[in-house]
């Protein structure tokens, strides 16, 4: 009676390949003591290897944006790098909302010669409804007084001044579109990291490392969905100031998302935040002396011809259960305490009505649903 041919070699079913690799994960999944995280990153590097699940080199949206002054080439960036454990973090997706889902990226810097060809625009921003001052070359920066150790720096999605004596930025500016608040990018996997465009150096994740404080995001990674690249570049230790675990994940994380669900109702906004800084602030840090503000502040406009119309938020470094509301003040107020000068391209008139509105008539116009 023949004999059945013997396999030779080392062959696997094709079942047991799939359970090698299930047991794989499972083991990936102890090491690291139960953390999702890893899992899902190593996950998702897999399906982009092989092409599978969606937004699998999903080219970026082009077109026409509204709100974006040609500005130059920004500095790409790689590196990553670790964060450590044992520090208090800004990762604060334990819970979710409306206007996390609604999330998004930006728009503005992009090389001269793209600058007739930006993102197309939304519903409620289009190019024919913007006053003329919107047009000017960087009408969203700030202005203030000339300091040596001031820098302006310029990535994809935000443009932000820094400041080298304190190892912090004192604004970040960037515009916020309602078609942009939807998106696949995912901060799993992303680490904050230094800033390499920045003369002198930036803090180092390290020095937020059992300080107490989280690495608070100024442009917050949820503006920038859309797109994965900018996302990532929120984790520039140039975008980050140290802020109050219950402050960064209680009441300022609140305010992103109010700002975001206003973006998505209004069509667009500008929006300029930072930390208020001055000398004497304590520090925190192992290699750099990082300044811990006293105050956060975000100014955001809204413009649409003939409708314009400015909110100024200013909130102490520590955590409350106040609503929002009580946080509006003059954005002349903002601008004693920190020195600067918002959106100085309009008209100074206009700007003088905007500015020195009081809370009790500014809070309506923006907090109507």
């Amino acid at each position: 009676m023949p004999q059945p041919p013997s396999r030779r070699g080392f062959r696997l079913p094709g079942n047991t390949l799939v359970l090698l690799f299930i047991f794989f994960l499972i083991g990936l999944f102890l090491h690291y003591g139960g953390q999702t995280k890893p899992v899902v990153a190593f996950w998702n590097d897999v399906r982009r290897l092989v092409g599978l699940g969606p937004g699998h080199n999903r080219p970026e949206k082009d077109g026409v944006n509204p709100y974006k002054a040609p500005e130059p080439i920004p500095t790409d960036d790689t590196a990553t790098e670790p964060a450590p454990d044992d520090v208090a973090t800004d990762d604060r997706s334990g819970g979710s909302s409306a206007s996390d889902d609604a999330t998004a990226t930006n728009r503005g810097k992009t090389n001269p010669a793209d600058d007739q060809t930006d993102r197309a625009p939304s519903a409620g921003s289009m190019p024919g409804s913007r006053f003329d001052f919107e047009k000017q070359i960087d009408f969203l920066l700030p202005v203030g007084k000339s300091l040596s150790d001031a820098q302006l720096v310029r990535h994809e999605g935000y443009t932000l001044r820094y400041r080298t004596d304190y190892k912090s930025p004192d604004w970040v500016a960037y515009p916020l579109l309602a078609y942009e608040l939807t998106g696949e990018a995912d901060r799993a996997g992303t680490s904050f990291k230094p800033d390499p465009t920045v003369d002198g150096g930036t803090a180092l994740p390290s020095d937020y490392t059992r300080s107490g404080y989280d690495r608070g995001h100024l442009a917050p990674a949820g503006d920038f969905k859309f797109s994965q690249r900018m996302m990532t570049e929120t984790f520039f230790m140039s975008n980050i100031t140290p802020q109050a675990p219950q402050f960064n994940r209680g009441i300022w994380k609140q305010l992103e998302e109010q700002v975001r669900s206003w973006a998505f109702r209004d069509g667009g906004l500008y929006v300029v935040t930072g930390p208020v800084l001055r000398a004497g602030l304590a520090t925190i840090g192992r290699q750099n002396e990082v300044a811990v503000s006293d105050y956060c502040y975000k100014v955001i406009l809204y413009c649409r011809k003939p409708d314009i119309r400015m909110i100024g938020f200013l909130l102490k470094n520590e955590p409350s259960n106040e609503p929002l509301q009580t946080f509006v003040v003059p954005v002349d107020k903002i601008e004693a305490m920190t020195g600067l000068d918002f959106f100085p391209k309009i008209p100074d008139d206009l700007e003088r009505t905007l500015e020195n509105k009081a809370p009790a008539a500014v809070a309506p116009q923006w907090f109507r649903f």
